[in-house]
């Protein structure tokens, strides 16, 4: 049975989502249902809980603001918001949980699920810093991708990555110091998280960090040669968009 806090200023929103964990994640305990910050810090002093759902914007506070104020985190965290798309980028960076408003019934399911599956709390405090890193960036150089292995999590700093390659449903992402991590996820995933910070799918196989091309060479599609010396083709129907993007047409 998983202790909750429901934190989240709008009645409404808590007294919904208290609901739907009583009808629909019968292993969730709702304790208390709280409208700030400082009402959280005390909730959770008090019941000690396994998991909080943690709004992100709170009339003039954030969920953030709470994380900041706590001298220890042991709990899980899936956040509820309605809005603020950077903040849903910095979380997606952390692998921390999230869902939107009006909260979907099968989302609720399995983000619960995915809490309960959950052996340890190891990674939930580097979690954590990281998504608070991310959110307080103020240069995407330095965000941080949550890249999961066998040990748990690895915290990367993008600017170190090379480039993705797709490998069938997995991902292997290069890193500029030689390693390569295999990940079980999509090159499409990745694409949608990466393409607004420098990265660029040059072929159905490759999305590369365009800050560590070395050149381009040309040809039907060409290929580019990473600051690793390693070539990569560039596709003959992503040429115009590459050349575009390297702003050479």
């Amino acid at each position: 049975m998983l202790k909750s806090i429901i934190v989240d200023d709008e009645q409404k929103s808590r007294e919904s989502l208290k609901i739907l964990l009583e009808e629909f994640c019968k292993d969730v305990t709702v304790l208390e249902l709280v409208k700030s910050v400082d009402e959280a810090i005390e909730a959770i002093a008090e019941y000690n809980p396994d998991l909080i759902f943690l709004d992100i914007q709170m009339q003039q506070e954030t969920g953030f603001d709470l994380l900041n104020k706590l001298d220890k985190i042991d709990f899980d965290i899936i956040f509820t918001t309605a809005h603020s798309e950077f903040a849903i980028e910095a979380i997606k960076f952390s692998a921390v949980d999230y869902l939107l408003k009006p909260i979907d019934i099968t989302e609720l399911k399995n983000a619960v699920k995915r809490v309960e599956k959950k052996k340890a709390k190891t990674d939930i405090k580097e979690q954590l810093e990281t998504l608070l890193h991310n959110f307080k960036s103020e240069n995407s150089d330095n965000f941080k991708l949550a890249i999961p292995s066998s040990e748990g999590l690895l915290f990367v700093n993008i600017k170190n990555i090379l480039y993705c390659e797709a490998l069938s449903n997995y991902t292997k992402i290069h890193m500029k110091d030689g390693k390569a991590h295999l990940i079980t996820r999509t090159l499409k995933e990745y694409e949608k998280m990466l393409s607004r910070y420098n990265f660029l799918r040059i072929h159905h196989a490759f999305l590369i960090n365009t800050n560590e091309i070395k050149k381009y060479v040309k040809g039907d599609g060409g290929y580019v040669v990473m600051s690793n010396d390693s070539s990569i083709d560039v596709s003959k129907r992503k040429k115009e968009a590459f050349l575009k993007a390297m702003g050479q047409m």
